[in-house]
């Protein structure tokens, strides 16, 4: 903390020297290149590419979720709870620069209620400046709210009903008041939802095994956001952000097992699991704001907690002699992330300077325990239980640069070091791993308009990839006697190197050029041994991607804006541990979103929207081809205040999984779905004064993702 507190102090220092500055310094900052036309759909800043959302016909009775699946460079997939940049492994979600906490069902449930008539435009950020936490292999993605400029009371009820295998339904509640001094929102939410899921898993080699799940999951949870922004002055303002979150993720699995030597036989079993699990989260975040002239100073204060629980009853059954082994997992595991920072931007005449420093400190305490059915009785097993401590502190340090050099180049400059000391012990083996270290993470980006019509732009960061939580913990959890999943502390970060060229001609074609090269990456890994299986993580592989990401985005007859996607990328892998065979190749993967307005009003509208990836390899891995093909219908009644939508997702039941992963001595091969085909009615009725917009403020946080 003595480190931290020295670069606040410092920050301060800045903070008071740039007050004789002050009101006497006038803002330029680095502008937006927007391309003319009839509508502007996508322009480019240095370091991020603009999805107007605004002038498209997605403005209009369309869901958060709907908006980010229209955006280029985007990849959305509700049934997972998955948000990516193509070409990326996931993202960050900031809404009015601040980032958004939430991940998984919580992160779709929150997206899914947010309404595209409050939605300005979406940035993508494919290589994150120095500003941000240099973790993850992903960009960053941050929507941008209308402001409100109006006083008083606002707000809205959602619901929805999806009918797949089984049901599911879910709502929220808003409320939003302004005055001239305080802006605040109270929002709740909750959701039931269930879905059927089918796996195939075969391992292929000498001693074989062909496994299916046929698995039902049933997740429901409430949640509640409080929002508060108080103006102290003109210039300063005091916030917070309380958010509560309960939910039940369980399963209902019915497995089946065969296990071979060669071409005979040798154990056939079912297993029957009932996994209970829940979810107690509690997150709270402080900030103060201080402007003085042009300037602005930044302060915040987090805390994430969180108490999963989860209880797994099964009984693997040896269909030989119909005998019986009665299991018992039992998990108990405490998250805590404590974190602050302080962010200091300059803006002078001709340049802005951007620092600041963080402090993050992460715990989570585990207890798992393996009980076996014996004597009428469930009986500890020493062997296969486990007590995990985890503890982690980073110490992080930025500062960036940006200038315009006359109307048609811009540039940015930034360096962010980031230190890091972690420590996990097992009571139960009494081992301990420890590490520290230190890094620079360097991102510079240049921006050249050419003309109206013709922008280009080269960017470049490095960033790193650390583990979490789940893949640290050493505990075994058990699917049946036979195969177990753990963790591995001993697991090390990967880091990684992005190289981007970026080109947009007129407001309607854009190209993204990339590079990356990512070194010591680590990925789940399957080790079979005869009947027995062990799925851990291991760092084992660098690699090099090449790709290209091409956009078009047009309006047609006024009645019809269409939206084309694709990407190419080729990977070249090196594996530097284990038996893993590379399979270097390329993957190619297109979308076209379609909607088509069918009155003059502008309430009525039809949507056709379609993905594909084709059969790619890279890695160890190859995967066949996967698609889904949605429609639906928008409407808007009682002078758009009531906004009904009819969709079906995966109309030809195409976006599962089929792929294979190989090693020298076998091979093994999925075959999953989902439940990707729905059917979805959603309701949205706005009440209040339909100008007040959602204090949706957050703040950065970003730590909080490696618990999840």
């Amino acid at each position: 903390m003595k480190k931290i507190s020295i670069l606040i102090s410092a920050l301060y220092s800045i903070f008071l020297s740039a007050q004789a500055i002050g009101d006497t310094v006038k803002v330029k900052t680095i502008e937006s290149v927007s391309l003319e036309g009839r509508k502007k759909i996508i322009e480019r800043k240095v370091d991020r590419l603009i999805y107007d959302v605004q002038n498209s016909m997605v403005s209009q009775g369309s869901s958060g979720t709907e908006v980010l699946a229209n955006t280029p460079l985007l990849k959305l997939d509700e049934d997972k709870g998955l948000l990516s940049i193509v070409g990326k492994s996931g993202v960050s979600v900031m809404v009015n620069d601040r980032m958004l906490n939430l991940s998984g069902p919580e992160l779709m449930n929150y997206l899914k209620n947010l309404r595209s008539e409050n939605i300005a435009k979406i940035e993508v950020i494919t290589t994150p400046p120095a500003k941000y936490d240099a973790q993850g292999n992903s960009g960053i993605i941050n929507i941008v709210l209308k402001k409100n400029l109006n006083l008083g009371w606002s707000g809205y009820l959602n619901t929805y009903y999806k009918q797949s295998t089984f049901a599911g339904f879910g709502g929220s509640i808003a409320l939003n008041y302004q005055n001239e001094k305080l802006k605040a929102s109270l929002k709740l939410r909750g959701y039931d939802d269930e879905k059927r899921s089918v796996e195939n898993y075969d391992v292929i080699s000498n001693r074989s095994s062909v496994s299916r799940d046929d698995r039902r999951d049933m997740n429901d949870g409430l949640g509640a956001n409080i929002n508060l922004d108080y103006s102290l002055s003109g210039k300063s303002n005091i916030g917070l952000i309380y958010d509560i979150a309960d939910g039940h993720s369980n399963m209902d699995i019915a497995s089946f097992q065969d296990y071979f030597n060669g071409d005979a036989v040798i154990l056939r079993t079912t297993t029957d699991s009932r996994h209970r699990s829940t979810s107690k989260s509690r997150m709270l975040n402080l900030y103060f704001d201080q402007k003085i002239g042009e300037h602005k100073l930044s302060l915040g204060a987090n805390y994430y907690g969180n108490l999963p629980k989860t209880n797994v009853n099964f009984t693997t059954t040896d269909l030989s002699d119909y005998s019986e082994d009665m299991v018992r997992n039992l998990s108990s595991v405490d998250y805590k992330i404590y974190s602050g920072q302080a962010d200091l931007t300059l803006n002078f005449k001709k340049i802005q300077l951007e620092t600041g420093a963080k402090y993050s400190q992460f715990s989570n305490r585990s207890d798992i325990g393996y009980f076996d059915f014996k004597g009428g009785q469930y009986v500890a097993d020493p062997t296969k239980s486990n007590l995990f401590d985890y503890d982690e502190k980073n110490y992080a340090a930025y500062l960036s640069a940006s200038k315009d050099f006359g109307e048609k180049w811009s540039a940015k400059l930034g360096f962010r070091y980031e230190y890091a000391e972690t420590k996990g012990y097992s009571p139960t083996t009494q081992s301990l791993s420890e590490n520290k270290y230190g890094k620079l993470f360097p991102s510079a980006y240049i921006s050249y308009k050419a003309n109206d019509h013709h922008q280009f732009s080269l960017n470049y960061s490095r960033r790193i990839n650390r583990p979490g939580f789940r893949a640290l913990d050493p505990f075994r959890w058990y699917s049946n006697p036979y195969s177990y999943y753990t963790g591995n502390p001993g697991l090390l970060p990967s880091f990684n190197d992005n190289i981007e060229f970026n080109y947009i001609f007129k407001n309607k074609w854009s190209a993204n050029l990339f590079y990356q090269r990512s070194t010591s990456n680590f990925e789940q890994i399957t080790f079979p041994d005869g009947i027995y299986m062990t799925s851990t993580y291991e760092n084992y592989y660098n690699q090099d991607n090449y790709g290209i990401n091409l956009n078009y985005t047009d309006t047609f007859f006024k009645i019809w804006e269409s939206s084309f996607s694709a990407s190419y990328s080729y990977s070249d892998t090196q594996i530097t541990k284990f038996n893993a065979t590379v399979m270097n190749g390329q993957s190619f993967y297109y979308s076209t979103n379609n909607t088509f307005r069918l009155n003059k009003e502008k309430t009525f509208y039809f949507f056709l929207n379609y993905w594909q990836s084709l059969p790619s390899r890279g890695g160890n891995s190859t995967s066949k081809s996967n698609a889904s093909l949605n429609a639906g219908v928008k409407m808007s009644l009682m002078d758009k205040k009531l906004q009904m939508n009819v969709s079906v997702n995966d109309i030809f039941r195409q976006a599962g999984y089929r792929g294979s992963a190989y090693y020298e001595d076998n091979i093994q091969t999925f075959n999953n779905y989902w439940d990707a085909r729905k059917l979805t009615l959603s309701v949205t009725y706005s009440f209040g004064n339909q100008k007040v917009k959602s204090n949706s403020r957050t703040v950065n946080f970003e730590d909080k993702n490696r618990a999840d």
